[in-house]
């Protein structure tokens, strides 16, 4: 329970630091105000405060990217069967006709009568 209570205090600090980095930021002068002069603004973050800041920015985008890896990799196997799937459906789309009426008897169409004969003998002679 130590490491739960040291963790919420630990991004608790440094979401007060993010917040108060941006209340920082000068707002923008209205459109067509002259603009105004510039002025530094006194340096309030300590380099332990702006390493904290890195540290968090690293540890969410480490966080993210491991969220981002276990959802691919649990969608993995739906995906690779999707692609199985269509690559049959595929296969069998492109079946010949001979194989089409093989796995298909009832879809395909009668043979018409002038075509039953020998397609030798229909063909001119020379």
């Amino acid at each position: 329970m130590a490491t739960d209570d040291q963790l919420s205090r630990l991004i608790s600090e440094l979401c007060s630091r993010l917040v108060a980095l941006l209340n920082r930021a000068p707002a923008l002068p209205p459109a067509g105000a002259p603009p105004a002069p510039r002025r530094r603004l006194p340096r309030r973050m300590s380099p332990a405060g702006f390493a904290s800041l890195l540290l968090g920015a690293s540890l969410a985008l480490m966080l993210c990217g491991s969220v981002t890896f276990v959802i691919g990799f649990m969608l993995m196997p739906w995906v690779i069967g999707l692609v199985m799937v269509l690559y049959f459906a595929g296969i069998l789309s492109n079946l010949s006709a001979g194989g089409r009426a093989f796995l298909f008897p009832n879809s395909c169409p009668s043979i018409p009568k002038e075509m039953s004969g020998s397609l030798l003998s229909k063909l001119p002679s020379s």
